[in-house]
């Protein structure tokens, strides 16, 4: 299941900003921490990957999902992004 998320941008007298928020179900599944740091990269124009450098280590019983190059099979069939703005990833629909 994908989670959608809008594209949300603050513009300034002389600076704009982009924001993509993550739901909190993605998070919690991630076991993201406040304050944590990630690094964004542009695949191509419909798909934006998120790495995590210091990402905690996969709980015992747990398999990995998609390939074995640590990306997603999803980020593969990203959806595009609105002209202008940052790529967001949207997971793939069953």
């Amino acid at each position: 299941m994908g989670y959608p998320t809008k594209v949300q941008l603050i513009r300034r007298k002389k600076s704009e900003q982009w924001y993509i928020n993550f739901p909190s179900a993605v998070a919690q599944a991630m076991d993201f921490e406040r304050g944590e740091t990630v690094e964004w990269f542009v695949e191509d124009r419909a798909t934006l990957i998120l790495k995590r450098p210091s990402a905690p280590p996969l709980p015992a019983g747990k398999a990995k999902k998609g390939g074995s190059t640590g990306r997603s099979q999803a980020s593969s069939r990203a959806a595009g992004s609105p002209s202008g703005a940052a790529a967001a990833t949207r997971g793939r629909k069953p």
